[in-house]
């Protein structure tokens, strides 16, 4: 198997088949031997019993179900996890991207030896002010964290060799981020295709605009996890450190300014350096207790998959 084609969907039942034909008539005249594997996240449409009528006809499609909406990083998660191809591609469903640029891709990928390459929609057709913008500095943000020179993050096409999507783990909202996952893991060699954006032909956006809140918090979380995700208690520790010293330097000088300086002066428990240093060594000692309590988290932390899968059609 050549390349795997990983496609989640929610809702899409108008552009599933037109979708298909698409991607069968690009690739058929290639010379690569490929399968397509559909990820129907909880639709409440008819979009799964299009998949499984597609699959009955033919032996190259699959077909998964999730018994409810889990989100595109689970379902992504699932299709890395049954794609059997050497070079895994992800397209999404509502025929805004093209499966034309997949061979184009792949070609790029391997004559450059990239671990993967993301496509860039550089010209796009979204409103300028509810994605286009905030896409921009979301993407200024990423690239700033993450040192990878990507202008598009979040582009549903994407090629990638099989041993890059088998070594990362999808949760939460990571699916923007799987660039900066891959690097993590050691695939550092990231490249960068420019793909034809089309219009939204059928229906509208599954993702409502706090996705971009929520993606600069998860920037922040892949930052801290990749930092200190295998030793927690550096952090912790380090800031329990450095609020225990303020205190105990607050405590030493309150003690000798009574003992030496002041004798007759109020007392201690008057003064705002005294709750200044019971302030600082309480807080010392939580992260302290922080720091223990996500370090005994990591040594017993089991993964568990975050999706129950309804159907299958193989």
């Amino acid at each position: 198997m050549n390349v795997s084609i990983i496609i989640p969907l929610l809702n899409e039942s108008e552009s599933i088949n037109e979708l298909n034909e698409w991607i069968f008539k690009v690739l058929t005249n290639t010379d690569l031997e490929f399968e397509v594997i559909y990820i129907d996240d909880g639709s409440r449409d008819s979009s799964w019993s299009i998949i499984e009528e597609i699959a009955k006809s033919n032996h190259n499609v699959k077909g998964i179900s999730f018994n409810k909406n889990y989100g595109k990083s689970q379902a992504l998660r699932v299709g890395f996890s049954e794609a059997k191809g050497e070079y895994v591609a992800t397209l999404d469903a509502d025929l805004q991207d093209s499966p034309e640029e997949i061979p184009t891709m792949i070609n790029k990928l391997i004559e450059n030896n990239l671990d993967m390459i993301s496509g860039w929609k550089k010209k796009r057709y979204d409103s300028f002010f509810l994605k286009r913008l905030p896409s921009s500095l979301f993407n200024f943000v990423a690239r700033i964290f993450s040192g990878i020179s990507l202008n598009d993050f979040n582009c549903g096409i994407k090629v990638y060799k099989k041993e890059v999507i088998k070594s990362i783990n999808l949760y939460a909202d990571m699916h923007r981020f799987i660039p900066i996952l891959a690097k993590n893991e050691g695939y550092s060699r990231i490249g960068e295709h420019i793909v034809k954006h089309q219009p939204r032909k059928y229906g509208k956006s599954k993702f409502g605009n706090e996705r971009f809140i929520r993606g600069f918090l998860d920037i922040i979380t892949l930052w801290f996890t990749n930092k200190f995700g295998r030793r927690p208690m550096h952090f912790f520790g380090s800031l329990g450190t450095l609020m225990i010293s303020v205190g105990i330097l607050f405590t030493i000088y309150l003690g000798y300014n009574k003992l030496f300086i002041d004798t007759n002066s109020r007392l201690i428990t008057t003064r705002p350096e005294f709750y200044i240093a019971l302030i600082t060594m309480v807080l010392g000692a939580q992260f302290f207790i922080a720091g223990f309590i996500a370090e005994i988290i990591l040594k017993f932390n089991v993964n568990k998959d975050k999706f129950s899968i309804k159907n299958k059609t193989f």
